[in-house]
């Protein structure tokens, strides 16, 4: 089983109320090779929501407690973030999820680039925070960009 964004699959979760549909990965649910998970409703934050980044390092210092997630009016929203990756991980190991297919940019599952959090759109390199405490535990993340099943 693969573990999937649910945006990716079509479901209108992102934090705008919209989705991120990618017919290769919907194919994988159509299969029912797929779990789909939302970290940010699991961590129990609200769809729509105000646009969130991590500010002042990436998912590992998140979980380092070095760096948090803040929403654009200035609000800390960590602690959703967080138990968001603590449920996902709890599903993943549920299933026996090796893998992933993650979102990239965002600041749960971002793989590989993430926003800087000056809400700019400037990116930087690093994770999100569901991203990080997956591949601490050996799931291999994939973005919808870099997936094999492409």
């Amino acid at each position: 089983m693969i573990l999937i964004s649910a945006c990716l699959a079509g479901i209108e979760c992102r934090y705008d109320g919209g989705s991120n549909e990618h017919k290769e990965i919907k194919k994988l649910i159509e299969e029912k090779k797929a779990i789909l998970v939302c970290p940010e409703q699991l961590g129990g934050l609200t769809t729509p929501r105000t646009p969130c980044e991590i500010l002042g390092g990436d998912g590992e210092d998140v979980l380092l407690k070095r760096a948090k997630i803040i929403d654009k009016n200035g609000k800390d929203q960590t602690k959703g973030f967080v138990k968001g990756a603590d449920e996902t991980l709890k599903i993943a190991k549920l299933y026996g999820v090796t893998k992933a297919i993650l979102k990239q940019r965002s600041p749960s599952c971002g793989c590989g680039m993430i926003y800087d959090g000056t809400f700019s759109g400037t990116k930087k390199t690093g994770d999100g925070v569901t991203a990080t405490l997956l591949k601490k535990q050996g799931i291999v993340i994939w973005n919808e960009e870099n997936h094999p099943w492409k």
